[in-house]
């Protein structure tokens, strides 16, 4: 496995978005061959509580976390992040580099499970939280039965664990990915094309309510382009089906140990917000909160909602004991 020389370059500031302090970034090639970008930065609070791997949502990248990660620094907790694979600046899987694609969930486990081992055990400090975004909350699902004993708790936000806004159920979503799939379809987009080249309006935008986070994470696909994707392929979608379908399963929920939060938005118009709480009920070292009002991207929203998100996660994630300075 070959990790690139670790920098700071390879991570991309635009006006507003500086890197944060202490960042150290590099490429690590998976088992497979194909490469994914990494960061982790060491916390500049006192006292040191710790380390969060933060595990991004579809057609995100590393920077779009930016300021969540300065908040948990000051806050003495370091963070570890990476792209997946075929998404940000990892390496894409097709091509047509706009073409979100995957043909297994399982891999973006594999991937975790390599960057745990060989970047965030040697160089990041414990104890270890993850904190998981939309589909990156459905991968720290599926990894949570291996995470057991190495990740203290996981805070999952806006959980991929079913569409809504759709005319069809989930389930008639996988048949028809699964048909397509089968007759040799699995790269043909699925629901939407590629990346128009001009922005959405803020306006019609259905992620956050805050003008000024949308902006920014607008300008940062503009000025590297090469970070966006467009919209998902049969093929992801089937395996984003399959996922959801896995860790809703009786038996996977009964193997459940690391204490979780839930975090949903009251107004998502993206994940099922009752689909979330329904499966919170099934599980026993879980809580939810509802952030009422809040759209998708709890993280990039409005102050309102966004310090709800970071009270929880204090009061969830609480450095127990000092262990440095």
């Amino acid at each position: 496995m070959l990790n690139t020389p670790a920098t700071t370059s390879l991570l991309n500031d635009i006006p507003g978005n500086p890197a944060p302090e202490k960042a150290v970034a590099g490429y690590l090639a998976a088992r497979d061959g194909v490469r994914f970008r990494y960061a982790h930065f060491a916390a500049t609070g006192r006292p040191l509580k710790g380390t969060v791997i933060i595990l991004p949502g579809r057609n995100e990248a590393i920077e779009k976390y930016f300021e969540t990660i300065r908040d948990f620094s000051a806050r003495g907790l370091g963070s570890a992040i990476l792209d997946w694979r075929g998404q940000g600046g990892s390496d894409r899987l097709l091509k047509d580099p706009q073409r979100g694609y995957i043909d297994s969930f399982q891999d973006y486990v594999r991937d975790l499970g390599q960057f745990f081992e060989e970047i965030v055990l040697p160089d990041c400090r414990g104890p270890f939280y993850m904190l998981g975004h939309s589909t990156g909350a459905l991968i720290a699902l599926l990894s949570s039965l291996a995470m057991t004993n190495r990740v203290r708790r996981m805070v999952l936000t806006a959980p991929l664990l079913a569409l809504t806004g759709f005319p069809v159920s989930m389930g008639s979503i996988h048949r028809l990915a699964t048909a397509l799939y089968a007759v040799g379809l699995g790269t043909m987009y699925l629901g939407s094309g590629r990346r128009p080249r001009e922005a959405k309006p803020f306006a019609t935008n259905v992620l956050t309510t805050d003008r000024a986070r949308y902006l920014r994470n607008q300008l940062l696909f503009e000025t590297h382009p090469a970070l966006a994707l467009g919209g998902p392929t049969v093929a992801w979608v089937r395996a984003a089906c399959i996922a959801a379908q896995t860790v809703q399963d009786e038996e996977f929920i009964a193997r459940l140990q690391i204490p979780m939060l839930f975090v949903a938005a009251g107004a998502d118009q993206v994940v099922s917000t009752p689909a979330i709480e329904r499966y919170v009920q099934r599980i026993k070292p879980a809580s939810l909160l509802t952030i009422d009002g809040a759209r998708h991207e709890i993280l990039q929203e409005a102050d309102i909602y966004r310090e709800q998100l970071l009270a929880a996660f204090d009061a969830f994630v609480p450095g127990s004991e000092e262990i440095g300075q």
